[in-house]
């Protein structure tokens, strides 16, 4: 029997699909993985959005080695004052507008969703909840509830009730909004379905029709956030600011995170009727607080968000061909549609064999997914995109 990490990784490791590429890892660095058979791979998928400052960023690996140091997990949340949480939580009330002021910290993007959807039921006493056609929020039994894709969802109902979903991006189903809806929760920008933004005005109506119907608007911004579309967070962009904010991935630029924020009266509510509303063993953990609170300030201090626009731009100059359809999102969260799932399969397999990770959307596997590290050369996306083009010239 072969003994090699693959055949180990098949054999130990339960698997999401049987199609899994099984690539030996040996080491990362700025944009590129290394494989075991010492070949590099130039990345243009960032661990899914989440290494946000590239691969084994120094000011990352420094903070986590210094959090080490000194201790590692003390206590559960909220229970003492530990330097780095307490800084991150700051940071961010610093960074976004009001009412946004208090952090809650958990230990991914669906525990925040969670979280999130408890928080809106806790605070309006209703319990109907509005969702988008071909969303993607987590696979955690809540998210899996808000999400909008129904062959993801049938093998594991009964789900929460009181579910229901609207056109994403439609203005007329925002009148399905009433005085029982404890909240809408929507994606800012739709990642699984690939990449759809709604046109401008779209969350300014469902803001305002939320604060007539006394709703609640969460945004998921677990894909779009931390500066991936060139501000902080994507709803900056739409001129509106929701009542929960949901965050992960590249919060934490390469480690696991997610959390939620809100009003400092939204948030407290899980302090009592009942206490302890939402609890957490390894949210807020130092060392874990340590890598996303370098990340932030990566972000600001290394100018990376100023520089987005001018990479997108030539993404979209670069990824010019007969075969590419469309292409999808803003700054750094690009879509490229392809003819079809299983060409656009093929092509991320060809690429792989290039030198180039790429990979698809979850519910529509034409779109061929493009998030590298924000911190990507222009150099670093002439070179995939002349290996995506050239892939698609030969196959």
């Amino acid at each position: 029997m072969s003994n090699t990490l693959q055949s180990q990784f098949f054999s130990y490791q339960a698997q999401t699909t049987p199609y899994a590429a099984g690539f030996e890892v040996s080491h990362a660095r700025g944009s590129y993985i290394y494989g075991k058979n010492g070949e590099a791979y130039l990345d243009f998928v960032a661990g899914v959005s989440a290494n946000t400052l590239g691969h084994s960023h120094p000011r990352i690996i420094s903070a986590i080695k210094e959090q080490a140091e000194k201790y590692l997990h003390v206590m559960v949340y909220g229970e003492y004052a530990q330097e780095n949480p307490v800084k991150l939580c700051e940071w961010l009330a610093m960074h976004t507008p009001a009412p946004l002021e208090m952090t809650y910290l958990v230990n991914s993007g669906a525990e925040a969703i969670d979280a999130a959807l408890k928080l809106a039921k806790r605070a309006t006493g209703r319990s109907k909840i509005l969702s988008m056609v071909d969303s993607y929020h987590g696979n955690t039994h809540g998210a899996l509830s808000v999400s909008g894709k129904e062959i993801h969802k049938a093998a594991y109902r009964p789900l929460l009730p009181d579910v229901e979903f609207l056109k994403f991006g439609n203005e007329e189903d925002i009148n399905l909004l009433d005085n029982k809806t404890a909240c809408v929760i929507g994606e800012t920008i739709q990642g699984a379905a690939g990449f759809i933004r709604p046109k401008q005005s779209y969350f300014k109506t469902l803001k305002k029709k939320c604060e007539e119907v006394g709703a609640l608007l969460i945004l998921d911004e677990i894909q779009p956030g931390f500066g991936r579309t060139g501000k902080l967070f994507a709803f900056e962009h739409f001129g509106i600011v929701p009542d929960i904010l949901v965050m992960g991935k590249g919060m934490g630029g390469g480690v696991p995170i997610g959390a939620l924020m809100a009003s400092r009266v939204l948030m407290l509510q899980f302090s009592h009727s009942p206490k302890l509303g939402h609890i957490t063993t390894f949210g807020g953990n130092p060392l874990i607080a340590a890598a996303a609170l370098a990340t932030a300030e990566g972000l600001v201090e290394e100018n990376v968000m100023e520089q987005i626009p001018e990479k997108e731009a030539l993404f979209r100059h670069k990824l010019q061909h007969p075969k590419i359809k469309s292409i999808n999102g803003m700054g750094l969260m690009l879509a490229i549609e392809l003819e079809s799932d299983e060409y656009c399969l093929h092509i991320a397999k060809k690429c792989m064999e290039n030198g180039l990770i790429v990979f698809w959307q979850l519910y529509y596997n034409r779109f061929m997914r493009i998030t590298p590290p924000l911190t990507i050369s222009q150099d670093e996306i002439v070179k995939g995109c002349d290996i995506i083009l050239a892939c698609l010239d030969q196959y």
